[in-house]
C-alpha cells in the first residue's frame, strides 16, 4: 500500500467514519436541486429546509396498522408503529426511535433552546423530542408527518 494511501486514511477519518455510519451515503452529496426533484415541495420545506407542517394536517396521525415509519427522504426505518402514540398536538408522535436512526442538535429559532432531530442517513430533519412522552422513555419525538413514509407489517 502507497503512502499516500494509508495517508488519506488517517486515525480521524477512520474515527469519524466510525462514529456515523452514513458519512458516506449518497443522500449526502445530493444538491438542493436533486432535493427539489425528488420531494413534494411540503415535504422539501421540512426535510431540508427545517420547516415545520401545520399541525392535524398528516394523515399519518390516523395511522394506527402494524409497521415502520420511515424517512421520506431516503427510506431509512425510523420509528415503529407500535411506539406510536396520540400526543394530542396534532402531529405522528412517537416514545422511542430505532436505535442510530437519528440525530440530534440544539434549535434555537424560536428563542428557547428544543432539541432538533434528523435522520442519521440523509440529514433530513423530521421534528423535534420533547420530555413530556409517556412511559416508558418519557420522550415525545414530535415528528413532520410529510418527513415520514408509513411501510405495513
Amino acid at each position: 500500500m502507497s503512502a499516500v494511501a494509508l495517508a488519506a486514511c488517517s486515525a480521524s477519518t477512520v474515527t469519524r467514519a466510525a462514529a456515523d455510519p452514513y458519512a458516506t451515503s449518497p443522500f449526502r452529496r445530493l444538491t438542493p436541486e436533486d432535493w427539489r426533484r425528488r420531494l413534494p415541495p411540503a415535504s422539501y420545506d421540512v426535510l431540508r429546509q427545517e420547516g415545520t407542517e401545520r399541525p392535524f394536517t398528516s394523515p399519518l396521525n390516523d395511522e394506527h396498522r402494524r409497521g415502520t415509519f420511515v424517512c421520506l427522504g431516503c427510506g431509512l426505518p425510523l420509528f415503529r408503529s407500535e411506539w406510536k402514540f396520540d400526543s394530542g398536538t396534532g402531529w405522528p408522535s412517537f416514545y422511542t426511535a430505532i436505535k442510530g436512526a437519528l440525530v440530534r442538535k440544539t434549535d434555537l429559532k424560536i428563542g428557547v433552546p428544543r432539541t432538533e432531530y434528523h435522520c442519521a442517513r440523509c440529514l433530513g430533519h423530521q421534528g423535534h423530542v420533547f420530555d413530556d412522552g409517556p412511559a416508558p422513555t418519557g420522550l415525545r419525538y414530535c415528528n413532520n408527518g410529510v418527513a415520514l413514509q408509513f411501510v405495513p407489517a
